[in-house]
């Protein structure tokens, strides 16, 4: 039986359940080649195929990223899509295997970038996370990324502070420390008390 098949679409289902069980099922057997299909897919010419593989795909990125390494470039490519679910679908599957992919992602920091400020909240969210992943892995990419998620910080609304701050935490290191912590204290006075609360937790950290 295809694998395929089993997707919501063909089940009939406007719900992400059917998809979710797949990638579950996928991941618990390692089926690279079930996972091979589900990928080919992406590129269907129905719009909600492509929609549910890359929905399996991503949720396959949560649980094991090594499985989906291998379709880089595939989601590189949604990413430049002019369809929204496509791209911060692509978006959030890189987030997922961005520590992982490093080396093969850096090269397309403006790319991610550009998508990041013309995106759609998730595809801004997913980009943030991605790019602070990518930053973590090497210094000589945190050098050329970080000065960017800084700014992200010091602009972002006043709601997104928080998590955008835990987000790049992961990229923060003794070299970059006293830049991310004046950011984060100069946005404290237009927080919630419970947006504060998350921040003052990551501050906690130093």
């Amino acid at each position: 039986m295809s694998f395929l098949n089993k997707i919501s679409y063909f089940q009939n289902r406007k719900d992400a359940v059917p998809n979710q069980e797949l990638a579950k099922e996928l991941t618990e057997t390692k089926n690279k080649k079930g996972i091979r299909e589900i990928a080919e897919n992406l590129w269907n010419e129905n719009k909600n195929i492509q929609s549910d593989c890359i929905k399996v795909l991503y949720e396959i990125g949560y649980i094991d990223p090594k499985l989906i390494g291998n379709y880089t470039e595939d989601f590189l490519k949604l990413i430049e899509s002019r369809i929204n679910r496509l791209v911060w679908g692509g978006m959030i599957a890189l987030s997922t295997i961005a520590k992982l992919k490093a080396d093969k992602l850096f090269p397309h920091f403006e790319e991610i970038k550009k998508v990041i400020e013309n995106g759609s909240v998730i595809t801004v969210d997913s980009g943030i996370l991605t790019l602070s992943k990518i930053a973590s892995a090497k210094m000589e990419y945190n050098e050329r990324i970080f000065p960017y998620l800084l700014e992200l910080l010091k602009t972002c609304r006043p709601k997104s502070v928080a998590m955008y701050s835990e987000f790049v935490f992961d990229a923060v290191n003794e070299k970059n420390r006293t830049g991310f912590i004046e950011v984060l204290n100069k946005r404290k006075e237009y927080l919630n008390p419970n947006q504060v609360k998350r921040v003052e937790k990551l501050l906690g950290k130093f």
